[in-house]
């Protein structure tokens, strides 16, 4: 199939050839019309996200950027209790970037799309000479429907319990090893995936639900502490309820890495009260994507602070992560 050269960022038939790819797998009523704007229908309240990712490489055990980049967009909606609906792609494409490898990647865009039942309507391509990107790089947008309203990060409260909706740390082992050549003796995938399926499971528990957030740049440690800011509380986790894989948690504490660093692409942090949470946890725990699901603190008054109560009974603080993440994924 050849590679990207800059001829197919010039406007013409080459150009033409390269939106082909992805009009193939985007497919849909409103895209189908390649218009200059997508002309879209909506009512009542909406969210709306942008995001652009790196990654390297740009596949890696249970994703690729492709996947990635639909999921980021889609949880971010998620996230304000939004269904997604529409998206926007945009790429830039390294001059020698292998088409067949665009095309696994549109490939994996359109199926990660499917599975949130929301549809790329727009898009852009852009060609850069050889040395001015780093292969490909993609900018994702989304449109979601407020389905849940009333969440959001400032709205925390003394008396929440905090769940997470699965084991953390994947993503970051899986796309380390990949980008390093590790062969662990286990194989870890990346938790990569859209997180839509949770909203029908929550809509039941509106007004319930305070908080969502995803634990993505930062991991666990990031968001508990942009949650506690945000919303001038406490929060206090236990080590012990903390879902971690036994492999994620061996090479962890071989490379030395703090697992509640870690990037997590297919996890969310809930923030419910105390009489609501083991409720939503057992819909949460329904999906095959939440089955490991826990309830890992509670919030309290005080200082905006994160503690974490260890396995020997210690109480650590849990600060925001400094310095450069491993690995680097947007």
């Amino acid at each position: 199939m050849g590679v990207v050269e800059l001829k197919h960022g010039g406007g013409g038939r080459a150009t033409s050839q390269l939106i082909d790819i992805f009009a193939k797998y985007f497919d849909n009523d409103i895209l189908s019309g390649m218009e200059d704007s997508a002309l879209l229908h909506m009512e009542g309240d909406m969210a709306f996200t942008t995001d652009s990712f790196v990654i390297e490489p740009y596949y890696f055990p249970g994703g690729d950027i492709g996947r990635l980049s639909v999921c980021g967009t889609v949880n971010d909606l998620v996230c304000r209790g939004a269904r997604p609906l529409y998206l926007s792609s945009a790429l830039v494409i390294e001059e020698g970037f292998d088409i067949a490898d665009l095309e696994r990647i549109a490939q994996s865009m359109a199926k990660a799309a499917g599975q949130a039942g929301a549809h790329i309507v727009t898009g852009d391509t852009k060609v850069v000479g050889k040395g001015h990107a780093d292969g490909v790089y993609i900018n994702t947008a989304g449109i979601g429907k407020i389905v849940i309203p009333g969440i959001s990060a400032h709205n925390a409260v003394p008396g929440d319990k905090v769940m997470v909706t699965g084991s953390i740390g994947d993503h970051s082992i899986a796309t380390l090893s990949a980008r390093e050549g590790m062969d662990f003796t286990a194989d870890v995938e990346s938790d990569c995936a859209p997180l839509s399926c949770f909203i029908d499971d929550l809509m039941p528990f509106t007004g319930k639900v305070h908080t969502i957030r995803d634990a993505t740049r930062g991991g666990l440690a990031a968001v508990l502490n942009e949650i506690a800011r945000a919303s001038g509380v406490s929060i206090k986790i236990y080590e012990d309820k903390i879902p971690v894989k036994q492999e994620v948690k061996s090479i962890c504490d071989v490379l030395g890495f703090d697992i509640l660093t870690l990037a997590n692409e297919g996890k969310l942090v809930i923030f419910a009260p105390a009489d609501s949470a083991d409720d939503i946890l057992s819909a949460i725990r329904e999906e095959p994507l939440g089955c490991d699901a826990a309830i890992i603190g509670e919030v309290a008054e005080g200082q905006a602070i994160v503690t974490m109560e260890t396995t020997y009974a210690t109480d650590r603080i849990i600060d925001l992560p400094y310095g450069e993440l491993l690995p680097r994924i947007c």
